[in-house]
């Protein structure tokens, strides 16, 4: 089974990348060599390496920034996610998809159940939000993990 993961050089797929070494059966990339903006990009790498699963790793994660940056927010954070979810229609394909918390309210002071109503307070959680729904339609095999702080060696979190 091979496996495709996107947004490999931001903190969470720098941190797979660590955990998964040399192991022919994942290939990471970034906008570098894979721009999942672009279907068509996305349709030649799922064919020429005959991927069997995705794992969406990548995202415009500026939290403030996508309040004027509306566009690129929408681009990579719903857009593209369509353009997955399209792929893994056509080639039934697996799909994991990294999303976030901001697609809630915010108040909430004990763990949240993933049937509480969605309630974005920002952009930012309304543009992740907006790609997850293309998921929660799809005839896809897929799933959407939501998270709220990344931490790791790499990159900027609370941690360091």
């Amino acid at each position: 089974m091979i496996t495709l993961v996107t947004g490999s050089n931001g903190q969470l797929g720098k941190t797979i990348q660590s955990i998964i070494k040399n192991n022919n059966e994942f290939i990471f990339t970034d906008i570098n060599n894979l721009d999942i903006t672009k279907k068509e990009e996305i349709e030649l790498y799922i064919k020429r390496y005959d991927v069997n699963c995705i794992i969406n790793c990548a995202a415009y994660t500026y939290v403030d920034k996508a309040e004027i940056e509306k566009e690129k927010a929408d681009e990579l954070n719903c857009n593209a996610v369509k353009n997955l979810v399209d792929i893994s229609e056509t080639y039934k394909l697996r799909l994991i998809h990294i999303s976030t918390d901001y697609v809630y309210s915010g108040i909430n002071k004990l763990p949240i159940s993933e049937y509480k109503n969605v309630n974005p307070q920002n952009y930012y959680g309304v543009s992740k939000l907006n790609g997850e729904k293309y998921i929660e339609n799809s005839i896809s095999e897929s799933i959407v993990i939501r998270t709220s702080w990344l931490y790791s060696p790499f990159g900027k979190n609370f941690v360091k």
